[in-house]
Order: C-alpha cells, then sequence, then structure tokens
C-alpha cells in the first residue's frame, strides 16, 4: 500500500502546500509515509486537473488518496462527482481525509474479519458523499453570494472589478522580451516563476501587449 498526497488549492496565487507538514504528520502517526505528491492550482469544482488525473493513473490497488479535507479532492456537481468516486473505486484506491475520522482506518491493513471491514468501508463511501455534498453547497453559496455582491456593487456604481498590480506588469512586461543564453525567449512560466506570480497574469499581460502593438500598426497604416 502507498500513500500518495493530494494538495490542492483554487488559484495560482494560493499556496497549494500549505497543508503538506499537516499531511505528512499525518501519515507518520499512522505508521506511513507520504511516497508522493500531487499538487494542483485548479478549482475544485472541475475535474480536469492535471495533478489529479497523474495521482488516477499512478494508483494500484489498496493505495491510499491522502487530503487534508474532502472539499480539497471535491467540490464537484453530483455527475462529476459520481465519476470521480467510480474511477476511485476502480481502481481500488481509498480515500482519507484528516477531517474525516471513519477514513482513517484505511491507513492500517483492515484487521478483522471481512465483515467489519466492509462495513467500515460503507460507513466512509457515505461520509465522503456527505462531505462531497458539503463542499458542492459551500462552493455554489459563496459563488452566489459574490455575484450578488457585485452586481449591487456595480448598481452602486463602486464596482471596479480586482485591482491591477502596476509595479509586477511593469516588471513583466520587460521579461516578455527577455532571452535565456541560449538565445531563446522566457517562457510564460519562467516569468511567472521568476516573479513569483500566475501564468495567467503573464498571459494577460502578454495579450495587452499584442493588442497595443496592433493597435499601433493600425495607426501607422
Amino acid at each position: 500500500m502507498y500513500v500518495r498526497g493530494y494538495l490542492r488549492a483554487s488559484t495560482d496565487e494560493q499556496d497549494a502546500t500549505r497543508a503538506r507538514a499537516d499531511l505528512e504528520r499525518f501519515a507518520s502517526d499512522h505508521g506511513r509515509d507520504v511516497v508522493s505528491w500531487y499538487i494542483d492550482n485548479a478549482s475544485g469544482a472541475t475535474t480536469n486537473r492535471a495533478e489529479l488525473l497523474r495521482l488516477l493513473s499512478d494508483a494500484r490497488p489498496g493505495d491510499v488518496l491522502l487530503v487534508e479535507a474532502v472539499d480539497r479532492l471535491s467540490r464537484l456537481s453530483l455527475d462529476d462527482w459520481k465519476k470521480l468516486r467510480a474511477q476511485i473505486d476502480a481502481l481500488g484506491l481509498r480515500v482519507v481525509a484528516i477531517d474525516l475520522p471513519t477514513s482513517h482506518a484505511a491507513m492500517t491493513a483492515h484487521q478483522g474479519d471481512d465483515f467489519t471491514a466492509r462495513m467500515l468501508d460503507a460507513v466512509n463511501c457515505m461520509m465522503l458523499d456527505v462531505l462531497a455534498a458539503v463542499a458542492r453547497k459551500d462552493y455554489e453559496d459563496r459563488r452566489k453570494r459574490q455575484r450578488q455582491g457585485i452586481a449591487r456593487a456595480k448598481q452602486e456604481g463602486k464596482y471596479q472589478g480586482r485591482p491591477k498590480d502596476d509595479a509586477l506588469r511593469a516588471r513583466i512586461a520587460s521579461l516578455l522580451g527577455a532571452t535565456n543564453p541560449d538565445g531563446s525567449l522566457f517562457s510564460i512560466r519562467q516569468i511567472a516563476k521568476t516573479l513569483d506570480c500566475s501564468p495567467t497574469t503573464v498571459k494577460a499581460v502578454k495579450a495587452e501587449r499584442r493588442a497595443k502593438e496592433a493597435n499601433a500598426e493600425a495607426l501607422i497604416r
């Protein structure tokens, strides 16, 4: 049995590795080591997460998928959660969440008879479904409040969108033309890593730069 740690944050700006120490400590307390880590910066409301897909590809029957909380694994709709659960079950993976005590028994080999093992699995599956449903409702409620807040701010003429970090964007713009020692241009990911920002922000600055260049060319013509 291998323990595979899964960490997720919703955006590139958030620290997805925040809970890593807690997962390592939890595994150690159960006499296990986390053999591999899978880290996504993506919404839990989508199954299109590269590292989650890699984990499912690497997993073997009996392995443990260890998460801090069920909402790190799923904020999915009911249909998408059913599909993910089906994949997990088909692979023989066992989900263990620190916030779900009924799942902790999976960190050790089942003791006792088959009936006890099956009962523990059944209870854990039910609780997983419950917490996945709660996580989805929390996601939908927060989205609803966000939309209501934006709508109210627009009505009052106060909504300006997310403020831009002009200094950061200027540094990004300067690196868009920079080159590596081999003469190749800095990639979007290189710039993002160098400036500790998200690739999405770099792409936005690059798109704005292209738009300005296109407008300038149009004026010359």
